[in-house]
């Protein structure tokens, strides 16, 4: 499939491939060859796993004509909010390191789960191999992603990383009912800086069924500026990743958004947001 001449050079920053513990649609190699082809810029592979840094260095060696990074998700199965592992994986070059998803508490709360990670102590301050990590970042290109925390954790998240000198943030799909953050709160933010993540798969089953209508106000009142269309696709009963950027985008376009403004939003916001 190809899309349309005016999405061509689209950065797709949250899409997920195999290999991985879940059942993926494509793996590393025919997701980078596919969304090439069909006009992509680029791709930020996730996985709530692992690192994805090492695979999209050995993707972007074999498949030609498309821009592929990775990061890495501080889950349990990397030893959490482990400094270590970010400090390793910033030094091979990520572009972005999330938060907590699947292990977060807010997370396995919504879930109806035990356990789970939170950055705040029992007095509400953040923990110290927090503040280290954003330490480390403060001194990296790369991008805080706010992942599967609660807004309550993430505020002062990130405050603190705007404090030590984090310059890249970004909130994960924020109309996901999972994570989803009041206009208010979004318009805060935003004037601080930090970005917004808005995901076609929150208007999916998967997602909640979130409405684009609600997605499309978001963006009115919070702002183009601040706002990078991404798919968080690749689960196999999802349509493939160009097809969900495809149907975003005109969806949007069909509620009133231009061209130009839905290029904004999913071409020249995350290249800016993911130069070195």
């Amino acid at each position: 499939m190809k899309l349309p001449e005016w999405l061509h050079g689209a950065i797709d920053m949250h899409v997920h491939s195999a290999p991985d513990l879940d059942p993926r649609r494509q793996d590393d190699l025919e997701l980078a060859r596919e969304a090439a082809s069909a006009g992509l810029g680029g791709i930020v592979i996730k996985n709530h796993h692992g690192s994805t840094v090492e695979r999209a260095w050995l993707v972007s060696k074999t498949v030609p004509g498309i821009r592929v990074m990775g990061g890495l998700v501080l889950n349990d199965t990397v030893g959490g909010l482990n400094p270590a592992a970010v400090r390793a994986a910033l030094a091979l070059g990520a572009r972005v390191i999330w938060m907590p998803t699947r292990s977060a508490l807010n997370h396995r709360r919504r879930r109806g789960e035990q356990g789970g990670i939170t950055v705040l102590d029992a007095d509400g301050r953040l923990r110290p191999e927090v503040e280290e990590i954003l330490t480390l970042m403060a001194q990296a290109p790369a991008i805080l992603c706010t992942g599967h925390l609660s807004p309550e954790e993430a505020l002062p998240l990130i405050m603190r990383a705007r404090e030590l000198g984090v310059k890249k943030i970004a909130v994960t799909h924020p109309e996901w009912p999972v994570t989803q953050y009041p206009l208010s709160l979004q318009k805060e933010l935003a004037a601080r800086g930090v970005m917004f993540e808005r995901c076609y798969n929150s208007t999916t089953h998967r997602g909640g069924h979130v409405p684009l209508g609600a997605i499309a106000e978001a963006i009115a009142e919070v702002g183009l500026d601040t706002t990078i269309l991404a798919t968080d696709s690749g689960q196999p009963d999802n349509p493939p990743p160009t097809e969900c950027l495809r149907r975003f985008a005109e969806g949007l376009r069909a509620l009133g958004f231009s061209c130009d403004q839905v290029r904004q939003m999913v071409c020249a916001n995350p290249q800016h947001l993911l130069a070195p």
